[in-house]
């Protein structure tokens, strides 16, 4: 009898065991991302000085593969697409409102510290680089009903990212994760208009990602 509980137990610690990361690993986490920019812009410029313009949030989802370099050094990337609106902020345009839409593609990759790699609960910290393409810019209904036909187009974007996280285990293979990331992003929009030439308007949406949800260890 006292051997069967013995095994018992060693069969339930072994389910119990935690998903922790070590040398070799590849996690692979699914998330639900909230992408908030914290953007600050130039004038719209040269017809609309001291008009600036704001960007909104998007929800989307995210996948990301980290491959565990040693226990407590880890390499993510990141892939998600968000789509943004673009929006005057005040006078002429704050009175048209809406003026373009873009989506937004930004494979970032980050150095990771895991400090813990073999608890329940694993935090880590990360930095890293980020490129940021934008695609399917198009002008609003609202700024073609005002100045005529209209093209957008931004400029793709070089920066930085830093982030924090944790993984909380679920069994042996799956975890929960929470993440969340600074992106430093800075384009330049250029607007094509029938009425009023080109208009240019520097943007730095530099947004906070939140993200939610599961992941596996390969």
């Amino acid at each position: 009898m006292k051997k069967l509980v013995a095994l018992l137990l060693t069969g339930a610690g072994f389910v119990a065991a935690p998903a922790h990361a070590e040398a070799g690993d590849v996690l692979l986490r699914v998330r639900g991302i909230m992408v908030a920019p914290t953007e600050s812009s130039g004038s719209i410029l040269p017809a609309f000085p001291g008009e600036k313009v704001k960007v909104d949030n998007s929800v989307m989802p995210e996948v990301d593969i980290t491959y565990m370099a040693t226990d407590h050094i880890g390499f993510e990337l990141i892939a998600a697409t968000t789509k943004h609106n673009v929006s005057g902020r005040s006078g002429t345009t704050g009175g048209i409102g809406k003026l373009a839409s873009t989506w937004v593609l930004p494979p970032t990759l980050t150095v990771q510290y895991h400090p813990l790699p073999n608890g329940k609960v694993r935090p880590y910290v990360g930095v890293g680089v980020n490129y940021t393409a934008f695609y399917s810019d198009k002008a609003s209904s609202g700024l073609e009903a005002a100045v005529g036909d209209s093209s957008v187009a931004l400029k793709d974007s070089f920066g930085w990212a830093a982030q924090a996280g944790v993984d909380v285990d679920l069994n042996k293979k799956l975890f929960l994760n929470f993440d969340v990331k600074y992106i430093d992003i800075d384009t330049t929009a250029r607007i094509n208009t029938t009425a009023i030439g080109q208009q240019k308007v520097k943007v730095s949406l530099d947004p906070i990602v939140v993200g939610v949800g599961v992941g596996v260890r390969l």
